[in-house]
């Protein structure tokens, strides 16, 4: 100030005056060279992959049959597993259906045979393809009684495309109206005629219920596979196809993946996708801690950087470095794919009744799901949906809970946001309120998909009344070792209901909405429970509980128009 300049402590100040300041404290300013001009950034050199090597017969060595168990929903295909594993994965799924792709591992007469169930519905298409790709023998479940459907032979030709040996399984053969000759007469028509008929398929009679026929499909399973001599060489370097990725609450990303070929170790450098890392621990799928695991074997890998896509392959590398290299070449390629697409503008506010008219061209999504195949299977159903006046385009398809990022992002490009299975941060509703952006939560991919056709067709709203029937207040919260969390409550207003929808409230804002699946006064089940009476509540897939959360209680009227 005293030379006439007025700068702040951020600012530059002319050289002379610099000069006087420096000559004022005793110091001289010295010239440096010329700044450099910033290095030329040079590409990254792609990591050459190893060409597949040719195994000497000697270090092959016989490995698990991998079966995939397909067929239309509700068949049976989870439950004749479980059958044969004694589990109850089937009860863990919403609405008893299986939604995610699993894997795991029986031992019969001394050998080991890996399962690998996919889901039925019409939705997992492409989960189901992933399925078949990566298996040696396809189960196709029929049920006596119904016969080949739809899904029965789209799940067949996925089979078939992969050139698999096909198995039909005829469920359910302990029902009155059990009609075998129909199942053996449609496989005819659907070119896999059955060796009752002079074919070369099995067609073996089964019941998950009543334990009919089990070992025969077993002993058929095993024959099939010393037919093909399996072989795996299990010196060699690992490779491995992701069959469901997710974030998991104390472990992080986490990839389930089943070795094709070679052995997959602890503290191995993965590769996979656009992920990599070092391989903190190997999960069985029975939760126990491996060392190592080896062909044909489905394991939990905990160590990536992210989550990985469904069907991505995973490999070792030698070097982290090498690997941090090509995963971020990967990510840039990607980026570069996804910045080509730009979203179109649109007013939040009023997009639902832009929807009814011929103003909207297309309605933009962002999907967050609990585990990477669930949200690759609601793209890929959303595509299927009709497009007369209006598509759906899906901005982004993630993994995780909804955060204030999801928000932005659906603000900006004027989105909806659909989660299926997961919840809502806190402080993500009042941003999301403030943004004008939609949030829609599901537990059920039938719910949701009707919802988005409804509002592809502008008729969205109208077609839904919604009835409160109580609130209760969570006093408690109990741990079942089967890995359920139930919440002990008392109801404060009006009445809990079994299978009625809830929402629970922290603070007054919304974390959760799903349905009631366990409802217990005491230690009896119950159908409702009154104002004033305590309760114990489980709640379709969460667990996220606090004391002094509140559950809302409601359910749904519809009234769907034609479309």
């Amino acid at each position: 100030m005293q030379f006439g300049e007025l700068a702040g402590i951020n600012q530059q100040v002319s050289e002379p005056n610099a000069r006087k300041i420096c000559a004022k404290f005793g110091f001289e300013i010295e010239t440096g060279p010329a700044p450099a001009k910033p290095p030329v950034p040079v590409p990254a050199t792609p990591v050459q992959m190893k060409p597949k090597e040719t195994p000497a017969p000697e270090v092959l060595v016989e490995r698990p049959p991998v079966v995939t168990f397909m067929g239309h929903v509700d068949h049976g295909k989870t439950s004749l597993q479980d059958a044969v594993r004694h589990t109850h994965v089937v009860d863990k799924e919403a609405g008893r259906i299986t939604q995610h792709i699993g894997a795991s591992t029986i031992r019969y007469q001394g050998k080991m045979i890996t399962f690998i169930d996919t889901p039925g519905h019409a939705a997992f298409t492409s989960m189901r393809a992933r399925g078949a790709n990566v298996t040696d023998i396809a189960v196709l479940v029929v049920a006596a009684s119904e016969g080949f459907k739809e899904q029965t032979i789209e799940a067949l030709n996925h089979a078939l495309a992969a050139k698999v040996t096909v198995i039909v399984a005829m469920n359910k053969i302990d029902l009155p109206d059990a009609d075998p000759d129909k199942i053996l007469r449609q496989m005819q028509q659907n070119n896999i005629p059955s060796e009752d008929w002079g074919g070369t398929v099995a067609a073996v009679r089964v019941s998950a219920k009543t334990g009919q026929g089990l070992n025969d499909l077993l002993d058929r399973i095993l024959l099939e596979a010393e037919m093909m001599e399996l072989k795996a060489n299990p010196r060699k370097s690992p490779e491995a196809v992701v069959l469901e990725a997710q974030m998991e609450q104390g472990l992080g990303p986490t990839a389930s993946v089943l070795v094709r070929d070679g052995t997959l170790r602890v503290g191995d450098i993965a590769l996979c996708g656009d992920c990599y890392g070092k391989v903190r621990s190997l999960l069985s799928d029975k939760g126990e801690r491996l060392k190592s695991a080896g062909p044909s074997v489905p394991v939990k890998v905990v160590g990536l950087s992210g989550v990985p896509e469904a069907g991505d392959q995973l490999v070792v590398m030698p070097s982290e470095k090498q690997a941090r290299q090509e995963a971020e070449q990967r990510i840039a390629e990607k980026r570069t794919a996804m910045a080509s697409k730009a979203p179109a503008m649109l007013t939040a506010d009023d997009l639902f009744s832009k929807l009814s008219s011929d103003e909207l061209e297309t309605l933009n999504l962002v999907i967050k799901s609990d585990v990477r195949g669930s949200g690759e299977a609601i793209e890929q159903s959303l595509a299927k949906l009709p497009r007369d006046r209006v598509k759906s385009e899906v901005l982004m398809n993630a993994v995780g809970a909804i955060t204030e990022n999801d928000v932005m992002l659906a603000a900006a490009s004027k989105a909806i946001i659909v989660g299926f299975h997961v919840r809502v941060n806190p402080g993500v509703n009042d941003l999301a309120k403030r943004e004008g952006v939609e949030i829609r939560l599901y537990s059920v991919i039938y719910e949701l998909l009707e919802d988005i056709t409804d509002a592809l067709a502008g008729k969205l709203e109208p077609e839904k009344r919604e009835t409160n029937l109580g609130k209760a207040r969570i006093l408690q919260i109990f741990e079942l070792s089967k890995g359920f969390k139930v919440i002990g409550c008392r109801v404060e207003s009006g009445v809990a209901k079994n299978n009625a929808k809830a929402r629970v409230l922290r603070n007054g804002e919304l974390i959760y909405t799903g349905a009631v699946v366990s409802l217990k006064h005491f230690k009896d089940d119950v159908k409702e429970v009154k104002a004033g009476l305590e309760c114990g509540i489980r709640l379709d897939n969460f667990a996220d509980f606090e004391p002094g959360d509140e559950v809302e209680f409601f359910e749904i009227e519809l009234k769907k128009a034609t479309l």
